[in-house]
């Protein structure tokens, strides 16, 4: 699993174990996701929304004829912290992602 997303979030991220990458504007994103889609040895690619809203739309190309990685857009810190169900939101973006409710 990897992670795009701000400088900030992203740090935050690896202190949790993660593998991040940090984009500050769209076009950093989308250099990022396309090196690590070029790269392969992901399943899942999670992508700040903020940054990058359609990641799949971003590496349309890249992908053709791939089933991996799965590209889950995720809220950035300020839109998470202002819904006040983040689990639910995050959940729901899985699901609506991959097809399944998994527990968090």
């Amino acid at each position: 699993m990897a992670v795009i997303a701000d400088p900030e979030a992203a740090q935050g991220f690896r202190l949790a174990g993660l593998e991040a990458h940090a984009a500050r504007t769209p076009e950093e994103a989308r250099a990022r996701l396309e090196e690590l889609v070029e790269k392969g040895g992901y399943a899942l690619v999670a992508v700040d929304q903020a940054l990058l809203p359609e990641p799949e739309r971003a590496v349309e190309r890249l992908m053709r004829g791939k089933d991996l990685p799965v590209l889950l857009p995720i809220a950035g810190l300020k839109e998470a912290f202002h819904n006040p169900d983040v689990e639910g939101y995050m959940r729901e973006l899985v699901k609506r992602t991959i097809g399944f409710d998994i527990k968090l």
